[in-house]
């Protein structure tokens, strides 16, 4: 009787291996028939992905990449023919595809019963996935597409997929590493940030900023996800390294003296700054902002004068001049306001002339700004608001003019 029922477990264990095996064909055959089955075929891999003899067979697994590679290409030859298509589609298949092929070739690699090491599908899986890779259509184009819809976390999710194939053990000397790769490593670090994973974002920014790839804009991002995470000594660290790459872009100088201003340190601030000064003089910008930190601190003599060498080190310095014309424009309103509490009529007249004249002087400063950067439209405000001071009609409707044109761009 043991026999007999051990014999009837046998038949029996044989018969659903067989059907797993049989429903492994059976979806092969529905994803490569002429008019495809995609659902079919993958309810089909399903119960053999799921049966524990099966699951461990890396034709079933390879089988299961094939279906999501036969959609992506059905998917591919409408978007060559311009016909209508599901890119979600056509994405969502390659990522499902890249899985389960990751999963084949790790099955593929193990040693046999005799300890050798015989891969079937290993050669034709590394072609399959290094055309995800390397086809802009594929993860490139899928990534892009879910990062034009604002899809971050989604886009990310792609963009990681295509960084992680150049490190799989069978292909990473197969695969060169180019510009391309640091673009999409870029754009994950951006997906990172939007979607709100600020440590992965990190650490994408700090191995970016060595493989000279729009490495200013990758030192002024990892800088800001420093500030968004409160790591104050991290965000100081890059905000320096960069200055000490970029020594002329004010951004990071700018950061820097704001952070300690804001810090309460704002002499520390301008001793940083006369100390970037000191190791390269000639550098216009810093003195640029030497001029408003000088302003802010109420040394008026010490402004201009900064604010004149910047404009004797960069001629076309639009915010120096403006910040020449903003001191002498400050210094007449405060004559106003003294001259307000006057209450002799003719005493109050004088002042208020000596005040005008200082907003006369103001007016070359902001000219001169407005010339060199006729698109801020700050400056032409300012000139608007001196003119009607001043009581300088034509150049008021001139001015007023340029303005609402540019408002009503």
């Amino acid at each position: 009787m043991k026999k007999i029922i051990l014999s009837f477990f046998l038949v029996l264990s044989f018969t659903f291996t067989y059907a797993q095996k049989s429903n492994v064909s059976k979806a092969k055959n529905k994803a490569l028939m002429e008019n495809p089955d995609f659902a079919g075929a993958r309810e089909a891999i399903q119960a053999a992905l799921n049966d524990s003899i099966t699951k461990n067979d890396p034709n079933t697994w390879y089988v299961a990449g094939l279906i999501g590679y036969k959609e992506n290409d059905y998917w591919y030859q409408k978007l060559i023919l311009n016909q209508k298509y599901d890119a979600d589609a056509k994405g969502q298949a390659i990522l499902e595809s890249y899985n389960y092929f990751k999963k084949a070739a790790e099955l593929d690699q193990l040693p046999d019963a005799k300890g050798k090491v015989k891969p079937k599908f290993l050669k034709d899986i590394k072609t399959k996935i290094k055309e995800y890779y390397t086809l802009q259509p594929n993860l490139i184009g899928y990534g892009a597409y879910l990062y034009e819809k604002k899809d971050y976390e989604g886009a990310l999710k792609v963009f990681e997929t295509y960084l992680e194939i150049p490190t799989l053990p069978y292909l990473k000397d197969e695969i060169v590493i180019d510009s391309t790769y640091y673009m999409i490593q870029y754009f994950a670090a951006l997906s990172a940030t939007n979607a709100g994973y600020h440590d992965k974002a990190i650490s994408l920014y700090e191995d970016l900023k060595h493989k000279n790839y729009e490495t200013l804009n990758v030192y002024e991002l990892l800088a800001d996800e420093y500030r968004t995470t409160n790591d104050t000594i991290k965000y100081v660290e890059t905000l320096k390294e960069g200055l000490e790459k970029f020594p002329s872009e004010l951004w990071f100088l700018q950061n820097l003296i704001n952070h300690y201003i804001y810090s309460g340190k704002i002499q520390d601030a301008l001793a940083y700054l006369n100390d970037a000064i000191k190791r390269d003089p000639n550098i216009a910008q810093y003195y640029f902002v030497k001029g408003n930190l000088e302003e802010n601190l109420g040394n008026y003599d010490e402004a201009i004068s900064a604010f004149n060498k910047a404009i004797e080190l960069d001629p076309n310095l639009a915010e120096a001049y403006a910040g020449i014309g903003r001191l002498y424009y400050n210094k007449a309103i405060k004559m106003l306001e003294v001259a307000n509490d006057i209450k002799d009529v003719k005493l109050f007249n004088q002042e208020k002339e000596k005040a005008n004249n200082v907003f006369k002087e103001s007016i070359p400063y902001f000219q001169k700004a407005k010339e060199l950067n006729p698109n801020e439209i700050e400056y032409k405000r300012t000139l608007r608001t001196l003119y009607y001071r001043l009581q300088m009609d034509k150049e008021f409707e001139a001015i007023d003019e340029e303005i609402r044109a540019m408002e009503n761009q």
